[in-house]
Protein backbone atom coordinates (compact mmCIF):
# COMPACT_ATOMS: atom_id res chain seq x y z
CA UNK A 1 0.00 0.00 0.00
CA UNK A 2 1.60 3.73 -1.04
CA UNK A 3 1.59 6.44 1.08
CA UNK A 4 -0.82 8.38 -0.89
CA UNK A 5 -3.75 6.09 0.33
CA UNK A 6 -3.37 6.48 3.74
CA UNK A 7 -2.21 10.48 4.51
CA UNK A 8 -3.93 12.91 4.54
CA UNK A 9 -4.13 15.42 1.66
CA UNK A 10 -5.01 18.21 2.18
CA UNK A 11 -2.64 19.61 5.31
CA UNK A 12 -3.13 22.76 7.19
CA UNK A 13 -0.17 24.41 7.44
CA UNK A 14 1.89 27.63 9.07
CA UNK A 15 4.50 30.01 7.76
CA UNK A 16 7.90 30.86 9.58
CA UNK A 17 6.43 34.21 10.28
CA UNK A 18 3.37 32.87 11.92
CA UNK A 19 3.06 33.20 15.71
CA UNK A 20 3.39 30.06 17.79
CA UNK A 21 -0.15 31.39 18.98
CA UNK A 22 -2.02 31.35 15.80
CA UNK A 23 -0.18 27.32 15.70
CA UNK A 24 -1.66 26.49 18.25
CA UNK A 25 -5.19 28.36 17.69
CA UNK A 26 -4.91 26.23 14.24
CA UNK A 27 -3.82 22.98 15.80
CA UNK A 28 -7.03 23.25 18.36
CA UNK A 29 -9.66 24.23 15.95
CA UNK A 30 -8.85 21.11 13.49
CA UNK A 31 -7.92 18.65 16.56
CA UNK A 32 -4.06 18.13 15.58
CA UNK A 33 -1.07 17.94 17.47
CA UNK A 34 1.66 19.08 14.03
CA UNK A 35 1.87 21.75 11.34
CA UNK A 36 3.92 21.62 8.83
CA UNK A 37 5.57 24.81 8.20
CA UNK A 38 5.92 25.53 5.01
CA UNK A 39 7.16 28.61 2.43
CA UNK A 40 4.21 30.61 0.58
CA UNK A 41 5.03 28.30 -2.69
CA UNK A 42 4.45 24.98 -0.73
CA UNK A 43 7.65 24.52 0.15
CA UNK A 44 8.41 22.61 3.37
CA UNK A 45 10.89 24.33 5.98
CA UNK A 46 9.88 22.13 9.32
CA UNK A 47 7.66 20.95 11.56
CA UNK A 48 6.14 22.76 14.55
CA UNK A 49 4.16 20.49 17.47
CA UNK A 50 1.71 21.24 20.12
CA UNK A 51 5.22 19.84 22.53
CA UNK A 52 7.21 21.91 20.75
CA UNK A 53 5.04 25.07 21.73
CA UNK A 54 4.54 24.05 25.44
CA UNK A 55 8.47 23.47 25.56
CA UNK A 56 9.84 25.61 23.29
CA UNK A 57 7.71 28.82 23.71
CA UNK A 58 5.64 28.32 27.06
CA UNK A 59 8.30 26.68 29.60
CA UNK A 60 10.54 29.35 28.62
CA UNK A 61 8.32 32.32 29.53
CA UNK A 62 8.03 33.56 25.66
CA UNK A 63 4.47 34.80 24.55
CA UNK A 64 3.19 32.44 22.28
CA UNK A 65 1.79 35.78 20.22
CA UNK A 66 5.56 37.29 20.05
CA UNK A 67 7.16 34.00 19.08
CA UNK A 68 7.41 33.06 15.15
CA UNK A 69 7.38 29.34 14.70
CA UNK A 70 10.65 29.82 12.89
CA UNK A 71 12.03 30.13 16.59
CA UNK A 72 10.62 27.19 17.73
CA UNK A 73 9.80 24.41 14.74
CA UNK A 74 12.31 21.58 14.74
CA UNK A 75 14.05 21.51 11.64
CA UNK A 76 15.69 18.64 9.27
CA UNK A 77 12.74 16.88 9.61
CA UNK A 78 12.24 13.61 7.59
CA UNK A 79 9.54 13.11 5.11
CA UNK A 80 8.18 10.35 2.69
CA UNK A 81 7.41 10.79 -0.78
CA UNK A 82 2.94 9.94 -1.50
CA UNK A 83 4.30 7.05 -3.80
CA UNK A 84 6.49 5.08 -1.33
CA UNK A 85 5.71 1.74 0.43
CA UNK A 86 3.37 2.23 3.62
CA UNK A 87 6.00 0.07 5.40
CA UNK A 88 9.06 2.40 4.79
CA UNK A 89 7.18 5.29 6.47
CA UNK A 90 6.49 2.66 9.25
CA UNK A 91 10.27 2.21 9.42
CA UNK A 92 11.07 5.88 8.78
CA UNK A 93 8.89 6.91 12.27
CA UNK A 94 10.38 4.06 13.83
CA UNK A 95 13.62 4.89 13.18
CA UNK A 96 13.44 8.55 14.21
CA UNK A 97 11.03 8.02 16.44
CA UNK A 98 8.29 10.31 15.26
CA UNK A 99 4.64 9.89 15.14
CA UNK A 100 3.80 12.15 11.73
CA UNK A 101 5.36 12.67 8.30
CA UNK A 102 5.35 15.12 6.11
CA UNK A 103 4.49 13.92 2.60
CA UNK A 104 6.87 15.83 0.27
CA UNK A 105 6.75 15.70 -3.75
CA UNK A 106 9.57 17.47 -5.39
CA UNK A 107 10.01 19.66 -2.67
CA UNK A 108 6.43 20.70 -1.44
CA UNK A 109 4.23 19.52 0.97
CA UNK A 110 1.59 17.19 -0.57
CA UNK A 111 -0.19 15.93 3.01
CA UNK A 112 0.45 14.51 6.32
CA UNK A 113 0.70 11.01 7.14
CA UNK A 114 0.33 10.06 10.95
CA UNK A 115 1.03 7.03 13.01
CA UNK A 116 -3.17 6.79 13.45
CA UNK A 117 -3.16 6.94 9.67
CA UNK A 118 -1.44 3.88 9.54
CA UNK A 119 -3.05 2.16 11.82
CA UNK A 120 -6.59 2.43 10.77
CA UNK A 121 -5.81 0.75 7.96
CA UNK A 122 -6.23 -3.35 8.71
CA UNK A 123 -3.59 -4.22 6.22
CA UNK A 124 -0.78 -2.51 7.86
CA UNK A 125 -1.89 -3.00 11.70
CA UNK A 126 1.39 -5.19 12.23
CA UNK A 127 3.64 -2.25 10.74
CA UNK A 128 1.60 0.68 12.99
CA UNK A 129 1.95 -1.81 15.49
CA UNK A 130 5.98 -2.18 15.91
CA UNK A 131 6.59 1.70 15.29
CA UNK A 132 4.82 2.73 17.66
CA UNK A 133 6.87 0.37 20.15
CA UNK A 134 10.04 1.59 18.35
CA UNK A 135 8.78 5.25 18.47
CA UNK A 136 7.93 4.66 22.50
CA UNK A 137 11.49 2.55 23.39
CA UNK A 138 13.48 4.90 25.22
CA UNK A 139 17.02 5.88 23.23
CA UNK A 140 19.97 3.52 23.94
CA UNK A 141 17.27 0.77 24.40
CA UNK A 142 16.32 -2.57 21.86
CA UNK A 143 13.01 -4.57 21.34
CA UNK A 144 14.18 -8.40 22.04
Amino acid sequence: MKVSELMTSDAISVMPDDTAGFAAALMARHNIGALPVCTPAGALRGIVTDRDITLRCISNDCDPYQTCVREIMSRNISSVSPDADIREAARIMADKKVRRLPVVNEGKIEGMLSLGDIAKSRSSDIEASKALSDISMPDGKHRI
